[in-house]
């Protein structure tokens, strides 16, 4: 048996946003299909790219944030992250948001990798950061919207709960997997 040669890359006809907000836009898409002579419209979510930080205190701890989400209704336990002003760096976002969400600030910083968030209907990355050595120095400077319980805990308790079911938020599940493989190569 031959292997099959793979589906086949559709073609975009036209593209027009449908609706605008604050954080990102809904988009229709139009897309052809060559072989099987066909025309559809898809929809697009088009936000900027997001990041979330792996914060890791001298104690192997890491910063945690509680905060309520809309999407569930519910509050939800995460690291810290946000959206990526444009034109800047992912590691420089990773400062800024841990910084303006928790007070705290760290050492080296270092890009543990990328994801989509979800390529069927979304066009943005985030990216994973881990920034080392991490303290409270500061205030916080939550957005006018952000209310947020920050909290550590060490780094092997969050990794247990991820497991767990405990934290359920996909993309931090994502950068806590990457700083477990972060960890083991480093043994």
């Amino acid at each position: 048996m031959s292997p099959s040669p793979g589906p086949e890359r559709l073609t975009k006809l036209s593209e027009q946003t449908v609706f605008t907000t604050r954080i990102l836009e809904l988009r229709s898409a139009r897309y052809r299909h060559a072989g099987r002579n066909r025309e559809s419209d898809y929809t697009v979510i088009a936000a900027p790219d997001w990041v979330n930080v792996v914060a890791l205190t001298p104690d192997d701890r890491l910063v945690l944030v509680r905060q309520f989400r809309y999407g569930i209704d519910d509050f939800s336990l995460e690291i810290p992250g946000g959206m990526i002003d444009p034109g800047e760096d992912p590691v420089a976002a990773a400062r800024r948001e841990l910084r303006e969400e928790t007070g705290y600030a760290g050492g080296p910083a270092h890009l543990l990798g990328s994801v989509h968030p979800n390529p069927a209907i979304q066009n943005n990355r985030c990216h994973l950061v881990l920034v080392e050595n991490v303290q409270l120095q500061g205030a916080t400077d939550w957005d006018h919207d952000e209310e947020i319980e920050v909290s550590t805990a060490p780094a092997a308790d969050v990794l247990a709960w991820a497991r767990a079911g405990r934290i359920t938020h996909s993309l931090v599940l994502c950068a806590l997997a990457f700083f477990e493989h972060w960890r083991l190569e480093r043994k």
